[in-house]
């Protein structure tokens, strides 16, 4: 039986001793094949062409074209490789995140901004990043103005008397843009939402989608209320659950359960919402690697509410929609393009 031919890696890194270590890094691993390395934008762009790669880990903050710089560039090449972004947590933030809406699929932190051996510490997130990499499907990054024109008034619909969850990882960045920034402002449900990413970026995600959508978007804090027109994202690190008491919904932080592979868990959240709202729950699945949701996905159904998924067409990564389609756990299933108007009519 002939082995497969191995994922074929361009290290892009301003930093001669980071190219170094993301190479041994990645060289080490099975499956894996370190083509080429490059020292800014546009030595990037020029090894692509001549090495095909299939993913390339990409610094963001070098001199000439930076990262960014070179996603743009990507995007209008056919068969172009996946970008999986390594970045430092804090000043690169936000810049982090544009990356991750301009089309890049993974987000790796590096555990130092500084030339030290602690950089050996992100091998192994960063080897299963280049794998998720390369077997995604990558989609046209959306085109999303600040202060974005969304859809007209809702009308026929009950304020607050649902609520929304919603499920992501890999490609979540670029889903959540498109989704939020199609909803109309008096959107008549509050919604809560689970991203898979690192420690130290989901306040620049929060606030980036504040930016680009109607609704006001927050980085969850524990008390926090849940009402109509505001969108409340988990705190990568810690579980987000919902309560209410009496009228009013509330946020709620913690870590516990601690063996969740993933904190935040989108299965925590949606159980914790199935608990509370019931058959008024309405729980969204999309674009991700793995199986988080398919449990809380039960669960919503259990109590009876409503489960939508993103079809694999228009998934970055068709795995946690996939684990919960093929469970017939969904009540229905859309492309992105189309979910809001699925969304709506099932809050009727």
């Amino acid at each position: 039986m002939t082995a497969p031919s191995p994922i074929r890696v361009l290290v892009v890194d301003d930093s001669a001793f980071a190219r170094k270590v993301l190479r041994q890094v990645l060289s080490n691993a099975e499956g894996l094949e370190v083509v080429g390395t490059a020292r800014d934008g546009l030595d990037a762009l020029e090894k692509v062409a001549e090495l095909a790669p299939h993913v390339l880990t990409l610094d963001l903050v070098m001199p000439g074209l930076d990262g960014l710089g070179v996603l743009r560039a990507l995007a209008s090449m056919p068969g172009a490789p996946r970008a999986v972004v390594v970045s430092s947590a804090g000043e690169e933030s936000e810049l982090a995140v544009s990356a991750l809406q301009a089309g890049a699929v993974e987000l790796v932190n590096k555990p130092t901004a500084l030339a030290t051996d602690r950089l050996y510490e992100l091998g192994g997130a960063l080897v299963e990043a280049v794998r998720t990499a390369a077997r995604a499907v990558p989609h046209p990054a959306p085109d999303v103005p600040v202060a974005a024109g969304v859809p007209g008034p809702v009308s026929g619909l009950t304020p607050g008397r649902k609520l929304v969850v919603v499920g992501t990882s890999t490609g979540g960045p670029q889903a959540l843009t498109r989704l939020l920034s199609a909803l109309p402002a008096d959107f008549p449900a509050p919604l809560a939402l689970a991203l898979h990413i690192p420690i130290g970026y989901t306040q620049a995600v929060a606030k980036r989608l504040n930016a680009q959508c109607a609704l006001e978007v927050l980085e969850a804090e524990d008390g926090v209320e849940l009402r109509p027109g505001r969108v409340v994202l988990a705190r990568a690190g810690q579980h987000l659950k919902v309560e209410r008491h009496g009228t009013v919904g509330l946020a709620r932080l913690d870590r516990h359960p601690l063996q969740m592979p993933h904190h935040p868990s989108v299965d925590v959240l949606f159980q914790s919402a199935a608990r509370v709202w019931g058959a008024d729950t309405v729980g969204v699945v999309l674009t991700g690697m793995g199986e988080d949701g398919k449990a809380g996905a039960q669960a919503i159904r259990d109590a009876g509410g409503t489960v939508l998924t993103e079809t694999e067409a228009s998934c970055v990564v068709y795995g946690m929609p996939r684990a919960v389609d093929e469970a017939g756990l969904a009540t229905a299933t859309a492309p992105l393009e189309d979910m809001v108007p699925l969304l709506l009519h099932h809050l009727a």
